[in-house]
């Protein structure tokens, strides 16, 4: 798992700001009982995308994005495949 520093740094380099309160969203509920390390079923998904975008607009919603492709990455999810649509089909396809 990136950490905080290193997804606000890859957000700073691709977008240009780093886009911390996006990043902090994202892991609210890492290490917090009952999901602790399990957490990213919960927000790291196309529709936690598109929560994100109602909250903070387009470019937080692509800081969203880079988030979860950069964590999916280091769990050995291919870059060319789809983010999972919501919290169901992001179990489903194992990485709960």
């Amino acid at each position: 798992m990136a950490s905080f520093e290193e997804h606000c740094q890859r957000c700073k380099e691709i977008l240009g700001e780093p886009f911390p309160k996006v990043h902090l969203w994202l892991d609210e509920f890492f290490l917090k009982p009952p999901w602790g390390t399990r957490h990213r079923h919960l927000r790291h998904h196309r529709q936690g995308i598109e929560e994100v975008r109602s909250l903070w607009g387009d470019q937080a919603a692509l800081a969203a994005e880079i988030h979860i492709r950069q964590d999916m990455e280091m769990e050995g999810w291919p870059e060319d495949r789809p983010i999972p649509k919501d919290g169901e089909e992001f179990r489903k396809a194992g990485l709960w």
